[in-house]
């Protein structure tokens, strides 16, 4: 199995160094489309040129982190959503391009690759067919050679006769037990080369973190004053509205418990209705600023009840070592239910299935359903709001949604377990 994998490290060699020549390609086409950028050409044509750069990176970090286990992270800044058409929009689209600092380390990586990722690509490619000339000199293939034209040389032997010839196929086979023990190494050398220049840089991470999280904290301003809005707008149609008539009722049993006392008993009765569905309404409300098994059993219990809730059957399994920080637990309730409540109302699944789990460092969540699967996030969307609220905390969020189903809705909130909080 080694000699087995070192032999693929060879010819993995011998493919990344044809990648390194196509770099050579890819430089030089986009260099001139910069260049041309002043006769108005080089608009149009260095986005397409900085896309093909693009994807010639992306395919080495994916043969790093495939062939040698090297993870190479993308640096690139997001294209802007509103981006607009026509001359005006190109102008723009180049300008982003070429002012985005991972587009010049792409560039210069190219110019590593044709010339010192090439030769120890080569390297790693080059010492078993080397060493296998060796054997095929020893089997006679020498003597004409030499008969031709005098005295050849295999690495530094000179071969002049089968004794030689003996010698030079010795020489290969250490040349082959060499290339087969050191290919691997060379071949992730390569991959550690390229990451040097592929990898955003220490600036361009915080840069990053910081748009991040200037993102995220717009969104959860914006959130928070939606959230106030909603809770403000319930209370004044639903809780106030049923209290108000209850005062109103209240009053008027008071002028007629005398003059009438039937009605009035009457009118007490739907008073006390009132105040029961208030209270109920009031406990709604609670429920969904923080539902009150959220704050007193945890993020599982709170999932569970939540499921006896859904219309759609949900299987649900958690396993979290303890509790977590409130604002974590509430995000992650939140999103479980909206995604919960999306599937139930769009997917036309029979079944539905909630993971949680806690491993590394991370809140892991998957919901999936049997249903008909096209799930998106799309702007303005339910899960797209998911994604704002998870990104305050650094979380991601991610659909698998293939035609026809299933669908898998992955979401990751980096957290660490608290002490359990004492319940009131």
């Amino acid at each position: 199995m080694k000699v087995r994998k070192r032999l693929s490290a060879c010819v993995q060699g011998l493919g990344v160094s044809v990648l390194a020549l196509m770099s050579i390609v890819v430089s030089v086409l986009t260099v001139l489309s910069i260049a041309f950028i002043p006769l108005g050409l080089g608009v149009f044509t260095t986005p397409a040129m900085v896309g093909v750069l693009r994807r010639h990176a992306n395919q080495r970090r994916l043969l790093a982190a495939k062939w040698s286990g090297v993870q190479i992270r993308m640096p690139y800044r997001p294209l802007p959503d509103d981006r607009r058409s026509g001359i005006t929009g190109q102008v723009e689209l180049c300008t982003f391009l070429l002012k985005d600092p991972a587009t010049w380390r792409d560039l210069l990586w190219l110019q590593v690759d044709m010339t010192a990722g090439y030769v120890i690509a080569l390297l790693v490619f080059v010492f078993p067919p080397y060493g296998v000339e060796g054997s095929v000199l020893a089997a006679g293939v020498w003597e004409p050679i030499v008969d031709a034209g005098g005295t050849y040389w295999y690495a530094f032997v000179p071969v002049t006769s089968q004794g030689t010839a003996n010698l030079a196929a010795l020489t290969g086979l250490g040349l082959i037990a060499l290339g087969l023990s050191v290919s691997p190494l060379l071949l992730r050398t390569h991959f550690l080369l390229a990451r040097a220049f592929l990898a955003p840089t220490p600036q361009m991470t915080l840069a990053a973190r910081v748009e991040r999280l200037t993102e995220t904290r717009t969104d959860a301003v914006d959130t928070s004053a939606a959230e106030l809005r909603r809770i403000e707008r319930d209370l004044h149609d639903g809780a106030q509205a049923r209290l108000v008539a209850m005062g109103m009722s209240l009053g008027t049993i008071e002028a007629l418990v005398e003059k009438d006392p039937a009605k009035a008993k009457e009118l007490l009765a739907a008073a006390r209705t009132n105040s029961a569905e208030a209270l109920a309404e009031l406990r709604d409300l609670v429920r969904g600023i923080h539902p009150p098994v959220l704050a007193e059993r945890g993020l599982g219990d709170a999932v569970r009840a939540l499921a006896l809730r859904m219309t759609i059957p949900v299987e649900v399994e958690v396993e979290v070592p303890g509790r977590f920080a409130e604002p974590v637990e509430a995000a992650a309730y939140f999103a479980i239910s909206e995604v919960l409540t999306n599937a139930a109302k769009h997917s036309g699944a029979a079944r539905m299935w909630l993971d949680i789990h806690h491993e590394a460092g991370m809140l892991r969540i998957a919901v999936t359903d049997n249903g008909n699967g096209g799930a998106r996030i799309a702007q303005g969307g339910g899960l797209s709001g998911v994604e704002r609220r998870l990104g305050t905390f650094d979380g991601i969020l991610a659909v698998s949604s293939p035609p026809g189903g299933p669908t898998m809705v992955t979401m990751e909130i980096p957290c660490t377990p608290v002490a359990p909080r004492p319940t009131v």
